[in-house]
């Protein structure tokens, strides 16, 4: 009861930040490695992001770019071994969470803020109802609340999500994949969070259901206020839900900005290019798409230069020798040497 306690006062400090008028989430030079006996992945390499409130934020980029490693650092769930978060800074409301106690961290997520994991048939649990599942959060965080308040709770968030209470008793092996869905939606919203983590929430389901599930989504935003990081490798999601936009690739945000910047600016990363090229065209005649050749360098030993360099059809010399600076034109940067002219007239960040 004590531990219980202390958590309560730690989430009521949290809670006071609220009025914080500064972004929701700003992460600073961010760099994580899996460290084992035999090599070292360096997974996160100096990202920097920002998620104003209310905001959606799309972290997109292929598989094994880091961006479900920058989900799990958000909420310290590292893997415990091989994890590690070498420097950087993960500010939420102005509060460094690498600072925090694993007590606090605790009164935080789930609470303040929550996620959505990639897969919902292994985020829920076979042998406990949604009931239970649902209800485990909020009595969790809410220690005051009697089983008659938790019971309203749970009925009004599957009422939100679209479930109808009366199956609040069933199991997860009951509902289909876009009802579990919908379901794991539910137990990350039922604190009403002010930062909501989607990794990839549509895949595995059919196309109509995940246009459901992101129209519910969109939904709950715009109701409760929630700030959102979308993690996805479908640049149409970013599209319709997104705010800003960051392009992952092998742990670095090659370029970011607005919807807009990103989608409609002139100036892209030749990876964005890339990732724009190889998405089926209705209009095009086109018999093959047009993939990214070659793949993903190694993580253990990434290259001196720019990591794209060696997929690159505008490689130079520079790019094997030197990392390229940040162009910023804007809300848009880009971290390409394609743009190192431009810099000179410009504005120029460091790596």
């Amino acid at each position: 009861m004590k531990l219980k306690k202390k958590e309560a006062e730690m989430t009521a400090a949290f809670e006071s930040r609220r009025d914080y008028d500064g972004p929701v989430l700003d992460i600073q030079d961010l760099r994580v490695i899996y460290k084992t006996d035999l090599e070292t992945v360096e997974a996160i390499n100096g990202i920097n992001l920002q998620i104003g409130k209310g905001k959606t934020f799309g972290l997109v980029g292929e598989t094994g770019a880091g961006k479900t490693t920058t989900a799990l650092s958000i909420l310290r769930l590292l893997p415990s071994i091989t994890g590690k978060i070498l420097e950087g800074k993960i500010l939420f409301n102005g509060e460094n969470l690498l600072e925090l106690s694993e007590v606090q961290m605790r009164s935080i997520r789930g609470n303040l803020i929550s996620m959505v994991f990639q897969d919902p048939m292994s985020a829920l649990n076979p042998v406990y109802t949604v009931d239970d599942q649902i209800g485990e959060a909020i009595r969790l965080h809410n220690p005051d609340f009697t089983n008659e308040q938790v019971e309203a709770r749970v009925d009004e968030m599957l009422q939100l999500v679209g479930i109808a209470p009366s199956r609040k008793h069933e199991y997860p092996h009951q509902f289909s994949g876009g009802m579990k869905q919908r379901v794991v939606i539910a137990m990350a919203l039922c604190c009403e969070p002010e930062l909501l983590i989607a990794d990839e929430p549509t895949t595995a389901l059919d196309v109509t259901i995940q246009a459901q599930v992101l129209a519910m989504i969109r939904e709950l935003r715009d109701r409760l206020g929630t700030a959102m990081l979308m993690i996805t490798h479908d640049l149409g999601i970013v599209a319709q839900t997104c705010d800003d936009v960051g392009v992952m690739y092998a742990g670095e945000i090659v370029e970011s900005g607005t919807a807009e910047d990103v989608f409609l600016g002139e100036d892209h990363h030749p990876y964005t290019v890339g990732l724009f090229d190889s998405i089926p065209n209705l209009t095009s005649r086109a018999t093959r798409l047009k993939p990214i050749p070659g793949l993903m360098p190694d993580p253990t030993a990434l290259p001196k230069g720019c990591v794209f360099a060696e997929r690159c059809s505008h490689c130079m010399d520079i790019c094997l020798q030197e990392h390229p600076k940040v162009y910023t034109n804007g809300t848009h940067k880009l971290c390409c040497h394609l743009f190192d002219e431009k810099m000179k007239g410009g504005a120029a960040d460091g790596e």
